[in-house]
C-alpha cells in the first residue's frame, strides 16, 4: 500500500538508507551504550585522562564491582581500550570518534 504523498522523494530517500540490517543493529547497540549515566561519566572521565578502576570508582563514588561491570560493557563494544601495567589495568577511550560523539551529544543537549 503506497500512502506516500511525495512518492518520488520517498523513492530517492529510500535509495540513501542503509540496507545492511546487521550494521544498523550494531549502530543501535552502539547508541544504547550511551543510555546509562554511569557509562557516560566513565567515558567523559576517560576522555580527560587514562584511569584505573580504583581511580574511576573514587571519582564517581562507586564500588569497584559496579565500575568493572560498566568497563566490561564499554570494552566489549570497543568504546574503550585497556592496558596492563604491573597489577593495574588502565583504561582510555578507544579513539577520537568516541570523544567526538560525546562532545556532539553534549553540545546538542546544551544548546
Amino acid at each position: 500500500m503506497d500512502c506516500a504523498i511525495h512518492s518520488d522523494t520517498v523513492l530517492e530517500v529510500k535509495k540513501l538508507l542503509p540496507d545492511n540490517d546487521r550494521a544498523l543493529n550494531d549502530l543501535a547497540d552502539f547508541f544504547k551504550l550511551f543510555g546509562d549515566v554511569t557509562r557516560i561519566k566513565i567515558l567523559f572521565a576517560l576522555g580527560a585522562s587514562e584511569l584505573c578502576v580504583s581511580d574511576i570508582a573514587a571519582l564517581l563514588g562507586m564500588n569497584h564491582s559496579a565500575i568493572s561491570h560498566q568497563l566490561r560493557l564499554l570494552r566489549r563494544s570497543r568504546l574503550i581500550r585497556s592496558r596492563k601495567q604491573g597489577k593495574l589495568v588502565y583504561y582510555s577511550l578507544n579513539d577520537r570518534h568516541i570523544r567526538q560523539v560525546l562532545a556532539l551529544g553534549f553540545e546538542h543537549i546544551t544548546e
